[in-house]
């Protein structure tokens, strides 16, 4: 999912088709309230952030997201009209993983977004994930929480495989399904929530990191 934030309706509008027409999912967001509140449900895998925005700016946006322990490292790419090299230096400083300056054809702009997954992906697989008090080894097909070995099921295994490599994205029980169980799938929703429970039971207090996302889904986020 890619977020981009721009109060100029006709270039929102125009990134979003350009991202979709691409492959990626994209929602569009005219200031940083209406950000922050989509963020409090699912994380973006970048964000394209405008500095001249109405009240909050981008700048101030930026500095909130690499001040938040749970949205410093979503990728941002700072697009202004403002195309001075002193505000390309002071969005990077403030740790803005790229700059494009306005006007701006789409055809680059997806090219830049591509180019900064690729740099900020994972490194190569070690097989290890962890999340606070939770741990997992994929090749060895083991989970410890709180230190303790616990056994799972394949698709307890899987599902919160998923999680951990996605830690604060919310899954509905729809993509989970699809995802677990295979698109072909004929199951019910009610399937997710008897494995989530199950799942959480098993962890024990590394459960309460799998959090519902009521009217949603679910997400995997470590305690504050």
């Amino acid at each position: 999912m890619i977020y981009c934030v721009e109060d100029d309706t006709s270039i929102r509008e125009l990134m979003l088709y350009a991202l979709r027409a691409s492959g990626f999912e994209a929602e569009g967001f005219c200031d940083g309230a209406s950000l922050f509140q989509a963020m409090n449900h699912t994380m973006p895998q970048l964000i394209m952030l405008d500095i001249m925005l109405p009240g909050m700016d981008g700048i101030e946006i930026l500095k909130k997201i690499r001040a938040n322990s749970a949205t410093v490292r979503i990728p941002v790419i700072v697009a202004s009209a403002k195309g001075t090299e002193y505000d390309k230096v002071v969005g990077l400083d403030l740790g803005a993983d790229d700059y494009l300056a306005k006007p701006f054809g789409m055809t680059e702009m997806i090219s830049r977004i591509r180019a900064v997954l690729r740099r900020c992906a994972p490194q190569a697989d070690t097989g290890r994930l962890q999340l606070g008090n939770l741990q997992m080894d994929t090749q060895a097909h083991t989970v410890y929480a709180g230190g303790q070995r616990v056994e799972l099921t394949l698709k307890e295994f899987e599902l919160l495989r998923l999680f951990m490599e996605n830690p604060r994205r919310v899954f509905t029980r729809d993509q989970l399904l699809e995802r677990i169980w295979s698109a072909d799938y004929l199951g019910e929703t009610r399937t997710v929530d008897v494995h989530i429970g199950t799942l959480r039971t098993k962890l024990g207090g590394c459960g309460e990191y799998i959090r519902t996302v009521r009217g949603v889904g679910y997400r995997l986020e470590e305690q504050a």
